[in-house]
């Protein structure tokens, strides 16, 4: 079977060491994390971790059945297949002298970029977008010499009313999964 890169989204707890058991298994399993962002959720006491890994769906869905029976997940799922919407963040620092400071700013603009940060010899332009967006505003950017690279990873959530039970639910199951 071929393998894919699957979005993994868990409610979890707030509490320290359940990024640490989370991650743990993944590597316990053979999977390279591509990328996890947590943050944050509607519900006060739990966070959001959106969780990207390549595998196949058998043995995501396995890893995704185990990272269910931790005591501090509340919920998961592989929305890979799901309709999503998703984004990532991206802070690039670029070489810019007096002579190429525009044109960076002209493609920052084309982008939907912000330039965040300017100094003598660089400009920081902060981007949102897909992974697709973000690559080809790197490429361009290449050419003027990239000092450094900050990326989010992914974030995403399913798109309408379909998605997470609603807070109460998770709430409740967070205090019964003891």
């Amino acid at each position: 079977m071929a393998t894919t890169k699957h979005t993994i989204v868990a409610l979890v707890e707030d509490k320290p060491g359940v990024l640490n058991r989370v991650a743990s298994l993944f590597r316990r399993r053979g999977f390279n994390i591509e990328s996890i962002a947590v943050g944050h959720s509607e519900v006060a006491h739990l966070s959001r971790m959106t969780i990207i890994v390549n595998g196949t769906t058998a043995t995501v869905e396995q890893v995704r059945k185990q990272l269910d029976k931790l005591i501090d997940v509340v919920r998961v799922s592989d929305i890979t297949g799901e309709n999503i919407t998703v984004r990532e963040l991206a802070l690039i620092k670029v070489k810019a002298g007096s002579a190429t400071r525009s044109e960076i700013i002209e493609i920052a603009d084309i982008f939907r970029g912000n330039i965040v940060d300017v100094a003598s010899d660089s400009l920081t332009v902060e981007i949102t977008g897909d992974e697709d967006k973000i690559e080809s505003m790197l490429k361009l950017l290449r050419g003027f010499g990239i000092k450094e690279i900050a990326r989010t990873g992914r974030v995403a959530m399913v798109r309408g009313a379909i998605g997470a039970p609603a807070p109460e639910e998770k709430v409740a199951r967070s205090h019964t999964k003891k």
